[in-house]
């Protein structure tokens, strides 16, 4: 009976790791240095058990060691929100704002004297920034950070 909760537990966990493994997303740390170059579910799942196991990611952030970066996170957070809010970003930043646009712009780490010309700026840029209606979210954001570099204001928010 123990054996087959824990091999069940096992299961449940490694499915749960699977389903956020995938590839570039392992997370920065010693996991992802010692797995790194290998590709599949297994190492993914290795390399993110690793990271945790070793719990140093919180010294590689702050360090910018371990293949970790500085804001690495706003910016994962960020896609994420977009991947997730495309559709009213793109209603609110056709209007030149809204709350999305200010969340969005809160994950991107704008400062909030900035906010409002980062609206400005997504309005007045609409068309780089949504191509077309086929963009997908990640384009999006690398559309956005190319048009923020252009920006004498909002270039300080890029890499």
């Amino acid at each position: 009976m123990r054996k087959s909760y824990l091999a069940a537990t096992a299961l449940a966990g490694t499915m749960a790791v699977a389903g956020v493994a995938k590839a570039d997303n392992t997370g920065c740390g010693l996991g992802s240095m010692v797995w790194e170059g290998q590709s599949g579910i297994a190492q993914d799942i290795l390399a993110v058990t690793t990271n945790g196991i070793s719990a140093n990611q919180f010294f590689g952030i702050t360090s910018g060691t371990l293949g970790c970066e500085h804001g690495a996170t706003i910016t994962a957070e960020a896609d994420a929100f977009m991947a997730e809010n495309m559709e009213s970003i793109i209603v609110e930043a056709a209007n030149g704002g809204g709350e999305s646009i200010d969340t969005l712009a809160a994950l991107l780490d704008i400062e909030e004297a900035d906010r409002g010309e980062f609206a400005e700026h997504m309005q007045q840029n609409f068309a780089e920034i949504f191509p077309s209606e086929n963009v997908t979210a990640g384009e999006v954001m690398e559309n956005l950070e190319s048009s923020m570099a252009a920006s004498e204001t909002l270039n300080r928010y890029t890499a």
